[in-house]
C-alpha cells in the first residue's frame, strides 16, 4: 500500500532532509511540502494525505495546534501525524494529539524509516475496515488475531476448525502445522467470525464448514480430526446436516 505524504518545516534544511527521506522510501509518495502549518493547513483540504511529517515549534501556528485542528475534523479522514522537531518536552503533548511517532532531531534514515514502517502498520491494519463498504470477495475477508505480542492477519479461508481452552484458542490452519495461540475467548471469536462459513458445534469447538470432510449425526471429521457435536448445539448443526442428505 502506498502512502501519500507531505512534509511541514520553517527550516529549508530539515524540510529537505524529510523530502529526502520521504522520497527514497518505496511505500511513500510526497505529494507536498510546506514551510508553514497554515500552508500546510491551506493544502490538506485541497488534497488529503495519509501521512503528515510535522515539525513543532513553528511561527503562527504550531505543530501541536496543527494536529489539533484536524483532530477535530471527521473522524477517519484525517492525516496521521509523525512529529519531527528538536524538543523532546513535546512528547507528552503529542500523545494527547494521537501522534503515530515523535522523531528528535537529528534523526537518521533509520529511525524515520521504523517511524514510517509504523504509520504503514497502521494503515494496513485499518485497510480491512474500509474495504468492508465496498463489495469484498471472500479472497479478501480475513481477520486479526493477536499471537504473542503481534496481530497476525488470518484469511477466513486458511481457517480448518477452532479450539477453545478456557482463556485461550487454538486456531488451526491450513497453511501452518501448528496451531496459533491467542490470549482470547471462544465466543469473542465466534462473534468475528460470518455465519455463513463457520459453525460452533461444541463448547469447546467452531468448524469451518467448508473444511469438512465428512459428517455423521454426532461427529464431523476436518482432515484427519473428528469433532463432536455437543447436544446444545444439535439443533443448528441438524438444520445444517439437512442440507447434507
Amino acid at each position: 500500500m502506498m502512502l501519500t505524504c507531505i512534509a511541514v518545516d520553517d527550516e529549508p534544511l530539515a524540510l529537505g532532509l524529510v523530502c529526502a527521506f520521504i522520497e527514497q522510501t518505496p511505500f511513500l509518495k510526497l505529494v507536498g511540502r510546506y514551510s508553514s502549518a497554515i500552508e500546510a493547513l491551506r493544502g490538506l483540504h485541497e488534497q488529503p494525505v495519509d501521512v503528515l511529517f510535522l515539525d513543532i515549534q513553528m511561527p503562527d501556528l504550531t505543530g501541536i495546534e496543527l494536529a489539533r485542528v484536524l483532530d477535530k475534523g471527521k473522524p477517519g479522514k484525517n492525516p496521521r501525524v509523525i512529529f519531527t522537531t528538536a524538543f523532546n518536552q513535546f512528547a507528552l503533548e503529542s500523545y494527547r494529539v494521537d501522534a503515530l511517532d515523535y522523531l528528535v532531531k537529528p534523526f537518521n534514515y533509520e529511525e524515520f524509516l521504523r517511524a514510517a514502517s509504523k504509520a504503514k502498520a497502521y494503515f494496513d491494519l485499518i485497510q480491512p475496515q474500509v474495504n468492508a463498504t465496498a463489495a469484498a470477495t471472500p479472497e479478501e475477508e480475513y481477520l486479526f488475531l493477536k499471537v504473542e505480542y503481534q496481530l497476525v492477519r488470518i484469511s477466513f479461508n486458511d481457517i480448518l476448525y477452532i479450539e477453545g481452552l478456557k482463556d485461550y484458542v487454538k486456531v488451526h490452519l491450513q497453511s501452518e502445522a501448528k496451531p496459533l495461540l491467542s490470549l482470547t475467548s471462544l465466543k469473542a471469536l465466534e462473534e468475528k467470525l460470518p455465519a455463513r462459513r463457520f459453525m460452533r458445534i461444541h463448547r469447546s469447538f467452531i468448524v469451518a464448514l467448508d473444511k469438512i470432510k465428512a459428517i455423521t449425526r454426532n461427529t464431523v471429521q476436518i482432515g484427519e480430526t473428528m469433532i463432536a457435536v455437543s447436544d446444545q448445539y444439535k439443533e443448528n448443526f441438524n438444520q445444517f446436516l439437512n442440507k447434507w442428505v
